[in-house]
Protein backbone atom coordinates (compact mmCIF):
# COMPACT_ATOMS: atom_id res chain seq x y z
CA UNK A 1 0.00 0.00 0.00
CA UNK A 2 1.38 3.42 -0.93
CA UNK A 3 2.41 5.88 1.78
CA UNK A 4 -0.28 8.33 0.65
CA UNK A 5 -3.04 5.74 1.12
CA UNK A 6 -1.74 4.70 4.55
CA UNK A 7 -1.55 8.35 5.62
CA UNK A 8 -5.06 9.00 4.34
CA UNK A 9 -6.47 6.05 6.28
CA UNK A 10 -4.63 7.13 9.46
CA UNK A 11 -5.77 10.74 9.13
CA UNK A 12 -9.37 9.68 8.45
CA UNK A 13 -9.30 7.40 11.50
CA UNK A 14 -8.13 10.28 13.69
CA UNK A 15 -10.79 12.57 12.28
CA UNK A 16 -13.57 10.05 12.93
CA UNK A 17 -12.26 9.21 16.42
CA UNK A 18 -11.95 12.86 17.48
CA UNK A 19 -15.34 13.70 15.97
CA UNK A 20 -17.01 10.76 17.74
CA UNK A 21 -15.38 11.50 21.09
CA UNK A 22 -16.23 15.22 20.89
CA UNK A 23 -19.82 14.48 19.95
CA UNK A 24 -20.11 12.11 22.94
CA UNK A 25 -18.96 14.90 25.27
CA UNK A 26 -21.58 17.24 23.81
CA UNK A 27 -24.51 14.78 23.82
CA UNK A 28 -23.85 12.85 27.04
CA UNK A 29 -21.03 14.42 29.03
CA UNK A 30 -22.04 12.70 32.26
CA UNK A 31 -21.44 9.23 30.81
CA UNK A 32 -18.39 10.14 28.71
CA UNK A 33 -16.59 12.23 31.33
CA UNK A 34 -15.39 9.31 33.50
CA UNK A 35 -13.41 7.94 30.54
CA UNK A 36 -11.27 11.10 30.40
CA UNK A 37 -9.13 10.06 33.37
CA UNK A 38 -9.67 12.77 35.99
CA UNK A 39 -10.61 11.65 39.52
CA UNK A 40 -13.28 14.34 40.12
CA UNK A 41 -15.80 15.98 37.85
CA UNK A 42 -17.41 19.40 37.99
CA UNK A 43 -20.68 19.60 39.85
CA UNK A 44 -23.58 21.98 39.46
CA UNK A 45 -23.10 24.31 36.52
CA UNK A 46 -19.50 23.11 36.04
CA UNK A 47 -20.71 20.41 33.67
CA UNK A 48 -20.71 23.02 30.92
CA UNK A 49 -16.93 22.68 30.76
CA UNK A 50 -17.41 19.12 29.56
CA UNK A 51 -19.49 20.38 26.64
CA UNK A 52 -16.78 22.95 25.87
CA UNK A 53 -14.27 20.08 25.68
CA UNK A 54 -16.59 18.31 23.25
CA UNK A 55 -16.95 21.39 21.08
CA UNK A 56 -13.15 21.77 21.02
CA UNK A 57 -12.76 18.19 19.83
CA UNK A 58 -15.42 18.53 17.13
CA UNK A 59 -13.76 21.70 15.81
CA UNK A 60 -10.33 20.01 15.80
CA UNK A 61 -11.80 17.12 13.80
CA UNK A 62 -13.53 19.44 11.32
CA UNK A 63 -10.30 21.34 10.64
CA UNK A 64 -8.50 18.08 9.88
CA UNK A 65 -11.43 16.83 7.80
CA UNK A 66 -11.56 19.96 5.67
CA UNK A 67 -7.83 19.78 4.99
CA UNK A 68 -8.10 16.10 4.06
CA UNK A 69 -11.12 16.50 1.79
CA UNK A 70 -9.72 19.55 0.00
CA UNK A 71 -6.37 17.86 -0.61
CA UNK A 72 -4.23 20.26 1.43
CA UNK A 73 -2.03 17.42 2.60
CA UNK A 74 0.98 19.46 3.72
CA UNK A 75 -1.28 21.69 5.84
CA UNK A 76 -2.94 18.51 7.16
CA UNK A 77 0.45 17.23 8.32
CA UNK A 78 1.19 20.47 10.14
CA UNK A 79 -2.31 20.61 11.64
CA UNK A 80 -1.91 17.08 13.00
CA UNK A 81 1.36 18.10 14.65
CA UNK A 82 -0.21 21.19 16.22
CA UNK A 83 -3.44 19.47 17.26
CA UNK A 84 -1.43 16.75 18.99
CA UNK A 85 -0.66 19.46 21.55
CA UNK A 86 -4.31 19.32 22.67
CA UNK A 87 -3.98 15.60 23.43
CA UNK A 88 -0.63 16.15 25.18
CA UNK A 89 -2.35 18.93 27.13
CA UNK A 90 -5.14 16.55 28.13
CA UNK A 91 -2.52 14.02 29.25
CA UNK A 92 -0.72 16.65 31.33
CA UNK A 93 -3.99 17.82 32.87
CA UNK A 94 -4.94 14.31 33.96
CA UNK A 95 -1.48 13.71 35.45
CA UNK A 96 -1.36 17.12 37.17
CA UNK A 97 -4.73 16.51 38.84
CA UNK A 98 -3.79 13.04 40.11
CA UNK A 99 -5.99 11.25 37.62
CA UNK A 100 -5.49 7.85 36.09
CA UNK A 101 -1.90 7.48 34.88
CA UNK A 102 -2.96 4.60 32.63
CA UNK A 103 -5.60 6.78 30.95
CA UNK A 104 -3.27 9.78 30.72
CA UNK A 105 -0.51 7.82 29.03
CA UNK A 106 -2.52 5.06 27.34
CA UNK A 107 -5.21 7.20 25.79
CA UNK A 108 -4.13 10.85 25.66
CA UNK A 109 -0.37 10.31 25.35
CA UNK A 110 -0.66 7.49 22.84
CA UNK A 111 -3.20 9.41 20.75
CA UNK A 112 -0.96 12.49 20.70
CA UNK A 113 2.11 10.46 19.77
CA UNK A 114 0.26 8.67 16.95
CA UNK A 115 -0.99 12.05 15.70
CA UNK A 116 2.60 13.33 15.64
CA UNK A 117 3.75 10.21 13.77
CA UNK A 118 0.94 10.55 11.22
CA UNK A 119 1.64 14.27 10.78
CA UNK A 120 5.33 13.56 10.19
CA UNK A 121 4.49 10.81 7.69
CA UNK A 122 2.23 13.19 5.77
CA UNK A 123 4.93 15.87 5.80
CA UNK A 124 7.42 13.29 4.53
CA UNK A 125 5.00 12.26 1.80
CA UNK A 126 4.51 15.86 0.67
CA UNK A 127 8.09 17.09 0.83
CA UNK A 128 9.50 18.44 -2.35
CA UNK A 129 12.20 16.25 -3.82
CA UNK A 130 14.99 18.10 -5.60
CA UNK A 131 15.10 17.06 -9.22
CA UNK A 132 18.20 17.05 -11.38
CA UNK A 133 18.21 19.75 -14.05
CA UNK A 134 17.23 18.46 -17.49
CA UNK A 135 20.16 20.22 -19.14
CA UNK A 136 23.68 20.02 -17.80
CA UNK A 137 25.04 23.08 -16.07
CA UNK A 138 27.58 25.06 -18.08
CA UNK A 139 31.13 24.13 -17.24
CA UNK A 140 33.80 26.79 -16.68
CA UNK A 141 36.28 27.17 -19.55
Amino acid sequence: MALKKINTVLAAAFILFILWFGTEFILSPETTAPTFGLPNWPSGDGGGFLVIKGIRDVVLALVLGILLVTGHRRALGWALLVEALAAYGDMTTVLAHHGSTATALGIHGLTATLMVATGLLILRETRKVATAPSTPAPQPA
